[in-house]
């Protein structure tokens, strides 16, 4: 399901080249191999509860909103990334962008996390796999989310592949283009996410 994290995965694939989508799923898989641990001690429960996912989509809107702003924020002064090889510029070359890769596996923690359906998916459909996995012990849980992280990785790399190979094609009108629609996309996730927190706010008693 297209979601903030795609769009953060064109914009960073788009900047940094192909080497940015492995990078946030990094940062996704982190963060759910922490998520499974803490589900797996008993935290399902308080994911489902009103409270928790009110908190989770009004902060997570906020963030996301922020990062849109952040983006929309440099349109006038953005240039269309050069032909240059972007895993050079990625780790350090002439012109590299120190934080970068860190950049990246922080972007996919951030946006993984301020997701508030990707919590709820984890506390419900995602219990229920461990659930079944955990039957087999030690060995299931790890052959779960190692698929699970698998095809997270196989869609995003052919999303990084396919941004990078234009890179050096793009205008800077087109590029301007595909930063702004992917600023406009985190807008309407962000006001989507708070408006499902704010009717979960006020159900509260």
């Amino acid at each position: 399901m297209p979601g903030p994290l795609l769009a953060v995965a064109v914009r960073d694939s788009a900047r940094r080249g192909f080497i940015a989508a492995p990078l946030l799923v990094l940062g996704h898989g982190i963060l759910e191999a922490v998520l499974v641990a803490l589900i797996l001690l008993g935290l399902a429960e308080w994911l489902k509860g009103d409270a928790a996912t009110a908190v989770i989509s009004l902060a997570g809107g906020a963030v996301l909103l922020w990062m849109a702003v952040g983006m929309a924020r440099e349109l006038r002064t953005l240039k269309a990334p050069g032909a240059e090889p972007a895993v050079g510029k990625a780790i350090g070359g002439p012109g590299a962008d120190a934080t970068g890769p860190a950049r990246s596996v922080l972007d996919g923690i951030v946006v993984s996390l301020s997701n508030p359906y990707w919590l709820i998916w984890w506390a419900t459909i995602g219990l229920g796999y461990l659930v079944v996995s955990r039957s087999l012990g030690a060995a299931g849980i790890a052959a779960f989310f190692a698929g699970h992280i698998l095809s997270d990785f196989a869609w995003y790399v052919f999303v990084g592949v396919a941004v990078s190979m234009g890179r050096g094609r793009l205008s800077d009108r087109f590029y301007r283009g595909v930063v702004g629609c992917c600023a406009a996309f985190l807008v309407f996730f962000a006001l989507s996410f708070g408006y499902f927190g704010m009717t979960k706010l006020f159900r509260l008693p």
